[in-house]
């Protein structure tokens, strides 16, 4: 049985003693990338940790809900993680696209609006920007993502291409979200803090935990601030790595990697009983 860390702040440890005290009232709040999946080269093979399943699984029936939060379209994270059809964990729901998409256990169905025109127009001038770059375009559907880090020199490709993308979301009326090696092209008013915080709403939370390792991530821990300030607490866990050193900062737990996160959420479970 693995042992729960211990949280660094007295806030982090008020959510972590408020979730123990009424797990079923607590939201569990979970990034994909880099956070239940190790990041690798091409986003198409990323897979959930091999124990995320049972770990989840494990915990989901003792929790008011479990929600995967991610940039990922939600039939995207649904098969990459292995989601469906999995006995435990019809507590669970995948909020895609930033919450643009919604795709709940029990009924194995996607909910979501209309794209935004904006991304049809910046899929198609991308190609002709990019020409040389050695990059690699990842089509989210309701986003479109720049990925660097196949290009010879990543960082350098990345630094590059902040201010013409930029200036390209910005024409079609959509903003740029930096990320491990990536930029993102998304519409406005879609991030991690606005899902979480609308589906803590929903759902009463009576506490909740988010888990991410990116700059994505940043929106939802903001969200967990505020939560706390309007009374209900939370706990802050970063999945650590060295490209990204801000979450590191702002947790109230580090752990290593998916690896750590999925034997936080099995410590979780076997504390809950």
């Amino acid at each position: 049985m693995s042992s729960l860390p211990t949280p660094a702040t007295q806030a982090g440890q008020d959510g972590l003693d408020a979730l123990l005290a009424q797990p079923g009232k607590a939201l569990i709040g979970l990034d994909f990338d880099g956070t239940l999946a190790p990041i690798v080269a091409d986003p198409e093979l990323a897979r959930a940790h091999p124990r995320a399943l049972s770990a989840l699984a494990a915990l989901a029936p003792k929790v008011a809900a479990v929600a995967v939060i991610t940039g990922r379209p939600a039939e995207v994270a649904v098969r990459n993680g292995g989601f469906a059809d999995v006995p435990g964990l019809e507590h669970l729901v995948v909020l895609g696209h930033y919450g643009a998409e919604r795709w709940d256990a029990r009924t194995g169905k996607v909910t979501a609006p209309e794209p935004h025109p904006g991304v049809a127009a910046v899929r198609a001038e991308l190609p002709g920007l990019l020409d040389g770059s050695g990059t690699w375009i990842e089509d989210k559907g309701r986003a479109v993502a720049v990925h660097t880090r196949r290009a010879a020199d990543p960082q350098a490709a990345f630094d590059a291409l902040r201010e013409p993308l930029t200036d390209l979301a910005t024409r079609h009326g959509l903003i740029v979200e930096p990320g491990r090696m990536v930029l993102e092209l998304r519409p406005p008013g879609m991030d991690k803090g606005v899902a979480l915080t609308g589906f803590a709403q929903e759902i009463g939370a009576g506490s909740v935990l988010y888990a991410g390792d990116d700059l994505g991530d940043l929106p939802a821990y903001a969200a967990v601030d505020t939560l706390r300030t309007t009374g209900t607490p939370g706990l802050l866990v970063c999945s650590g790595s060295d490209e990204v050193t801000e979450l590191r900062k702002r947790a109230d737990v580090v752990v290593n990697g998916p690896e750590g996160v999925v034997d936080l959420l099995a410590a979780l479970a076997d504390r809950i009983g």
